[in-house]
């Protein structure tokens, strides 16, 4: 009876290996299939597929939260459609710099929108300079104020900004307010419960509590965007929140840069506002007071660039690639993160070594120290190519701007890293001007006091340089 029974148990455990096992096959060639037909990057289809074939059910589990792309976005109602811009002329002396013509043609056709002449640009250092200028358009708003940020904080300063919507909505102005899901915090969201309990129309974007929607935790909302009456527009890498009020001095200060833009160009950021408040909400903002009649009102040539895992897929990394091809004499730019994949690094090497001064600016000390070790294994090769890489002191800098030939600018919510090229919803805004160029080029060059050399990255010593390349493999989701 002994013998029978455990014959009974074995064979039943060799069943329940064979079905396991036919399982898992079943879910490595499910994942292969779908990798193979939908992953366009030869490296992240062959990591995928390995991993399934290593561990077919923690593997297949990993790709359908992170490696699937489920977004579809609704009702993406651009004023000027791609097929419209593609009928118009390569290239408008009247607008763009001659020199600048191939640039120009190149984003025409990654965007499917013109550059627009007769606007007006004004760049805020901090939460200092800007809240109060962009409180002050709040509390002037006649029509419609459309606000989209990543991060908004349920302090003085997020309590202001409530205080000053809920103001606008009470006098008639229509107000709509868009939180990511994630950095708006998750499983709390404090302001967004303050402004619904103070009437105010608000929805967080990609955010549920629910198992089956974790996959959306990877896809982020990462613009910072405010539209007023349809004809004035901020953007750029500020949030909402105290310790971007640097001269209050507050514990852990993180100092940026933002625009305030008038003119024809505003549209295509009021067009940008309407796309993601259709997919949070459902609702079209295709007219009035969303849009208005834009005259020029200087001389300034801009352009709004979107970029998200859907029909906008890698369209700010495709410029930056383009503008790097293009340049003749220099190229600066400052971000907070820098973990870009082999095209960009690449293009940046080729720049360098054709004679192009390339200068990379970064934070010596980031608010995130694992992005701060995955970097220092990323530069080497750009190091060897001639690219000059320098450290910015604290306290942290969270700007993002980008500056070629003295006359080209790149300004928005956009890191340089996979994450945002990728797989967040960003909005940066191309800008021609010297004087613009000027300024921001003279902002940069505050920083440009501390060189990293190879030494310096030699003289890490070995556990370190191992730590640093094992963080760095992690690099698609820092």
């Amino acid at each position: 009876m002994e013998d029978a029974l455990y014959r009974w148990v074995q064979s039943t455990a060799l069943l329940r290996a064979d079905v396991v096992a036919l399982i898992g096959f079943v879910l490595a060639v499910g994942v292969t299939l779908h990798a193979l037909l939908r992953k366009r990057r030869v490296s992240v289809a062959v990591g995928w597929i390995g991993l399934a074939w290593l561990s077919p059910i923690f593997g297949t589990a990993l790709y359908l939260i992170f490696g699937i792309n489920r977004v579809s976005r609704r009702a993406r109602r651009l004023r000027t459609k791609p097929s419209d811009a593609t009928q118009l002329p390569d290239f408008d002396d009247a607008v763009v710099p001659e020199a600048l013509w191939p640039l120009d043609r190149a984003i025409r056709r990654i965007t499917g929108l013109p550059a627009f002449s007769g606007n007006d640009v004004r760049m805020f250092r901090n939460g200092d300079a800007a809240y109060p200028v962009m409180l002050a358009a709040i509390r002037e708003a006649q029509a419609s104020i459309g606000l989209s940020s990543y991060i908004f904080r349920d302090d003085p300063t997020g309590r202001e900004f409530c205080d000053a919507l809920a103001e606008a909505k009470a006098r008639g102005v229509k107000v709509r307010v868009i939180i990511d899901g994630i950095g708006g915090g998750y499983f709390r969201a404090p302001v967004y419960r303050r402004l619904t309990d103070l009437g105010v129309p608000v929805a967080l974007f990609m955010h549920s509590a629910l198992p089956w929607r974790m996959p959306f935790l990877n896809l982020r909302s990462h613009k910072k965007l405010l539209i007023i009456d349809g004809c004035i527009a901020f953007t750029g890498g500020l949030n909402i929140s105290q310790p971007n009020r640097v001269a209050l001095k507050p514990e852990h200060p993180i100092r940026d840069t933002h625009f305030r833009l008038r003119g024809p160009v505003v549209e295509q950021l009021a067009a940008a506002f309407a796309a993601d408040w259709a997919f949070v909400d459902g609702e079209i903002l295709d007219a009035e007071p969303w849009f208005a009649d834009l005259e020029p009102v200087g001389n300034i040539v801009a352009r709004a660039v979107t970029s998200g895992p859907d029909a906008d897929v890698e369209k700010i990394e495709q410029v930056i690639l383009q503008a790097l091809a293009c340049a003749r004499q220099t190229v600066r730019f400052v971000t907070p993160y820098f973990l870009p994949d082999e095209l960009v690094t690449g293009a940046l090497a080729q720049a360098a070594i054709r004679g192009i001064t390339v200068d990379l600016i970064i934070p010596r000390t980031s608010d995130h120290p694992f992005i701060d070790w995955a970097t220092r294994a990323h530069l080497e090769s750009l190091l060897r190519a001639g690219v000059r890489v320098w450290l910015d002191e604290p306290p942290f800098d969270h700007s993002k701007a980008m500056v070629v030939d003295d006359v080209w600018c790149f300004v928005g919510s956009a890191n340089w890293d996979m994450r945002s090229f990728r797989l967040n919803f960003e909005l940066n805004v191309e800008i021609i001007d010297p004087d613009l160029a000027a300024q921001i080029d003279a902002f940069m060059r505050g920083k440009m006091e501390a060189r990293l050399n190879l030494d310096d990255l030699s003289a890490r010593s070995l556990p370190v340089r191992l730590r640093d390349a094992g963080v760095r493999l992690l690099l698609p989701y820092l």
